[in-house]
């Protein structure tokens, strides 16, 4: 796994880097990724993470 933490924009129709990430809980329970693109920072991002995901992403994110 690289060391950035990428989510598809469907605004900007590409893969960009997460700017400011932010564990969420969604109301089934599981974990996801919410920030803002790098490229453009009116447009938000969210990627759910997967059970093998979660903890080192939380782990890279502090």
């Amino acid at each position: 796994m690289s060391n950035k933490l990428t989510a598809y924009s469907l605004k900007l129709r590409k893969r960009v880097e997460i700017k400011d990430p932010k564990i969420v809980t969604m109301k089934n329970g599981r974990k996801a990724v919410q920030g803002v693109a790098a490229e453009d920072p009116s447009s938000k991002v969210f990627r759910i993470l997967g059970d093998k995901e979660v903890a080192a992403i939380e782990k890279q994110i502090g």
